[in-house]
This record gives C-alpha cells, structure tokens and sequence, in this order.
C-alpha cells in the first residue's frame, strides 16, 4: 500500500508540473493545453510503448522449440498469476539483463538478454522472470509508460514556454506574467519530473520484487540473480537509451561513470533489493 500510495503521489506531481508551466504561460488556457499535450503523448505512449521498447533492445522473438525451458519457466508463472502468455523475445546483449514491456497483461512481452542465460541458473531465471511477470501484472509498464509521456511533455512544454519568455508573447503583464519566473521554471520542471520519474521507477521495482518472490514462493532465487546481474552489469557494457533504462530489472547502465549516480539512480541499490528479499518482507 506504501508503494501504491507513493506511486499516486509521484504522478500526480508530474502532471502538476505539466500544468503549471501551461499554467503560467498562458493562465486557465494554458492548464488545459498543458493537460491536452500530456493526454496526447500519454496515448501513444500506450499503444506504442511496447513496439518501441522491443525494436530499441534489437529483440527478437524466439519459439518454443529454440528455449523450451523459458517457456516452460514463464508458462507457469503466468498460469500461477492468472495471467495470459506475454510473448517472448531474446536481445544479443551480453549484459545479463531483462526486462517486460506491454501496455496490459493481455499485451505484453518480455524479453531476456544473452547474456543472462549464459550466466544463471534455470531457478534463478525463474526469479527473474517472476519479477519481469509481475513488473505487467502490477501494470507497472502501464504506469512507468505515463510518467515518461508526461515527463516528455513537460520537457516540451517547458522548451516552448522558454522560448516565448525569451522573445516575447506569452501573457500580458497586467496578467501577472513574470518572464524571469516562466523561464526559471521551465528550466528546474524537467530536471524535477524526472527526478520525480526515478523515484517512481525505485518504487514500483520494490513491488515486483516483493510480487515476484510471493508468486514462486521464495525470495532467494531472485535475490542471488540480483546479486549476480549486478556484477555483469558493472562488468559488461550496454549500449542503452537512458529513457529505456529504467525498463530493466537491473540498470543497465550501471558501468558507465555518471555524476551525482546516487541522485539519478532509476533503481533501488542491488544491496537493499536482496537484503529485503532475504529478510523476507516479501512474505
């Protein structure tokens, strides 16, 4: 329920943010194009999210005859789950990773890395997997796909908004229109919609850690594969988009040296996500 909560709260400081630069750009009208850009973007978000996730990862799908076991694997959980069969893809990364894509159980996907089948074991895949599964029941893609679209717009409406401060238009002053104040925030709403955008995605993987290690029942299995992803995630580079990172179950871009990691970190530290798993607060 705390993550439930946590998760309402962080998109709707999202979307607040949407509507209040339109707000100050161009008052009650601006509110509402500020909203319209967020409903757009937001709608093909939904329906396109999932052909976007799978073409940037350079997955293919793979049938049952090529990787019975993963099949197998997902087949189970997704009948223990009360879910439909996601289709199944593979990347050609060597990173050990996976992520699920999808804007519903009923559309969804979920794809492993090389790499991750090269180093862990089927039971520790399985964790893995039940992480990915209940990443879609959770509709966690659902929600992590809207708070990207509004993010997006924001960055866009913020643009617009800078510029017009700039080189004029926007409200008149009798208006109360403070060019200094619309190019200020134009500037920190996108830094912090997308900070706002990471602690969402922080959230909403402690829940499918928590969901997943409930569905098979132990939190161990994932806990080790968890320890193990973020060895080969520091060792072996990936060449991802920073949007798409945070789809992972791991980041994936976890190598690579980046300033002030700590504050725009897309997931929970591996360190606290297994010692959870093992104190079993998923139980």
């Amino acid at each position: 329920m705390k993550n439930t909560f946590k998760t309402f709260v962080l998109l709707a400081g999202i979307g607040g943010l949407l509507m209040l630069i339109g707000g100050m750009f161009g008052g009650r009208t601006g509110v509402l194009i500020g909203a319209g850009i967020g409903f757009a973007i937001v709608g093909v978000s939904y329906w396109k999210s999932d052909a976007i996730a799978i073409r940037a990862a350079r997955a293919v799908p793979v049938t049952e005859a090529q990787m019975p076991e993963y099949y197998a694997i997902v087949r189970d959980l997704t009948r223990q789950a009360g879910m439909p069969m996601p289709k199944l893809y593979v990347t050609p990364d060597l990173q050990p990773n996976a992520f699920a894509t999808g804007r519903s159980p009923d559309h969804a996907a979920v794809a492993v890395t090389r790499g991750i089948i090269d180093i862990l074991s089927w039971e520790e895949l399985r964790g893995v997997l039940a992480h990915e599964i209940s990443h879609v029941g959770n509709r966690d893609i659902l929600i992590g796909s809207v708070a990207a679209a509004l993010a997006m717009g924001i960055t866009m409406l913020a643009t617009f908004a800078r510029f017009t401060a700039i080189f004029g238009g926007g409200r008149s002053d009798d208006e109360g229109s403070n060019p200094i104040a619309l190019i200020a925030v134009s500037l920190l709403a996108p830094m912090a919609a997308g900070l706002l955008q990471m602690a969402l995605s922080r959230s909403r993987e402690y829940e499918a850690d928590r969901t997943g290690a409930r569905l098979i029942g132990d939190g161990e299995p994932l806990a080790r594969a968890l320890e193990k992803l973020e060895v080969g995630a520091r060792r072996v580079p990936m060449d991802v988009n920073p949007a798409q990172a945070q789809a992972y179950i791991v980041n994936p871009l976890t190598g690579r040296r980046v300033q002030f990691a700590g504050l725009f970190r897309t997931h929970p530290s591996t360190e606290d996500r297994v010692a959870r798993l093992r104190a079993g607060e998923w139980r």
